[in-house]
């Protein structure tokens, strides 16, 4: 009975792999995120991938989700996990895999490219529950937002309710597609 059930989680391991792997997961978050062996993980990835994992570092800094644009595709992401954490009982990279996809369709029904990798929503995912990151809910439209947790929430205005002054400003004067 025990090996069955070290053969089963074992095929999990590895169809959470292949699912992260086929999103464009860095190797570091499978790494995290399975406990199956480096080597493995490495030929897996080739394997699925058709090519070599891109080497580096995972990005560290929470500059990147306050930016106007990524902070809107932030806060859709977390606002789509947070309600999955709250609605069924899933691990967490599983949580964070079904929230990914959800944004993926999310994006693409409304034709506009999707600005968060995978790996920076697990990353995010990471800030928010270390409390390097938090949602705060704008004044003018009740949303909720991707925020350093000291900022001062009762006076907080989202980025659509208050976009930058060159938003939208294309080439041809229409709105940008991402």
């Amino acid at each position: 009975m025990a090996r069955i059930k070290s053969i089963l989680d074992e095929a999990r391991q590895i169809e959470r792999a292949v699912t992260l792997i086929h999103l464009g997961a860095r190797l570091q978050v499978l790494e995290s995120e399975t406990d199956l062996s480096y080597e493995r993980l490495l030929r897996l990835y080739k394997e699925v991938a058709g090519r070599s994992p891109s080497k580096g570092q995972l990005p560290f800094s929470t500059d990147w989700f306050m930016t106007w644009q990524p902070n809107i595709h932030a806060s859709l992401f977390v606002n789509i996990h947070e309600y999955l954490n709250k609605a069924s009982a899933m691990d967490e990279i599983d949580a964070v895999i079904k929230a990914y996809q959800l944004y993926l369709e999310q994006t693409q029904s409304l034709a506009i490219e999707p600005l968060l990798s995978v790996t920076r929503a697990w990353r995010l995912v990471k800030f928010i529950d270390n409390g390097m990151l938090t949602l705060t809910p704008c004044k003018k439209c009740g949303g909720h937002f991707v925020t350093h947790p000291h900022e001062i929430s009762r006076q907080y205005v989202c980025g659509l309710c208050n976009p930058p002054a060159r938003a939208g400003k294309g080439r041809t004067g229409t709105a940008p597609v991402h």
